[in-house]
């Protein structure tokens, strides 16, 4: 009987870096998730949820206002726990704790010590997968988001981006966990998948 695959991912990266597409090709690749005849239902999931409020592009676990700390971290306390309780499935998170920081630092000028997150995080073999491109690449990312985004504004200002892919870079530099940064800049996705898979295979992140 062949190993189970059951790899943890957690992608970050600034918008416009193709998080989602790397997430949603991960998750359905066979040297990922192994061979599948039919399409099901396996987890993928993200901070980015704006589960907070009760109308669109609402708050959630990264932009959250300062009185619903307590309740971010209870959410990042469950999800670690649900992760640690399924340990043997694989988890591809579409950001996640680091895009917090990122956050809550540049609004509110609050770090936020995730260690323990990551000390729980790191023993059931989560590996972070930081998403970036060139400065000069954004604007056509962009061009290419406007065709069938429901939220264009938040696109209008892409040094807000290059500004945030910074300090993303030296917050998962502090990271202890395993980390592959993959740039995006020709718009790639399949050779990004690759390369991904590449990694998790040559560093044994693909098995419990």
């Amino acid at each position: 009987m062949m190993p189970k695959l059951c790899p943890k991912i957690i992608l970050e990266g600034t918008r416009l870096t193709y998080k989602t597409e790397i997430a949603f090709a991960l998750n359905e690749h066979p040297r990922i998730v192994g061979p599948r005849k039919y399409r099901y239902h396996s987890p993928l999931i993200s901070a980015e949820w704006c589960a907070f409020t009760n109308f669109p592009w609402g708050r959630g676990l990264i932009n959250f206002e300062p009185q619903e700390e307590d309740l971010a971290m209870e959410t990042y306390r469950t999800w670690v726990q649900l992760f640690e309780l399924q340990r043997y499935y694989s988890w591809i998170v579409d950001r996640f704790h680091i895009s917090t920081q990122m956050y809550q630092l540049r609004k509110y000028g609050k770090f936020y010590d995730f260690k323990w997150l990551e000390d729980r995080l790191r023993p059931i073999g989560f590996r972070l997968i930081f998403c970036t491109r060139t400065p000069e690449s954004f604007e056509a990312a962009r061009t290419e988001r406007l065709k069938i985004s429901g939220n264009p504004s938040q696109y209008d200002n892409l040094q807000l981006f290059l500004d945030e892919q910074e300090l993303l870079r030296k917050l998962i530099g502090a990271s202890t966990l395993p980390t592959l940064t993959v740039d995006i800049s020709d718009n790639n996705v399949p050779s990004a998948v690759e390369k991904i898979a590449d990694w998790l295979e040559q560093t044994n992140g693909l098995y419990m």
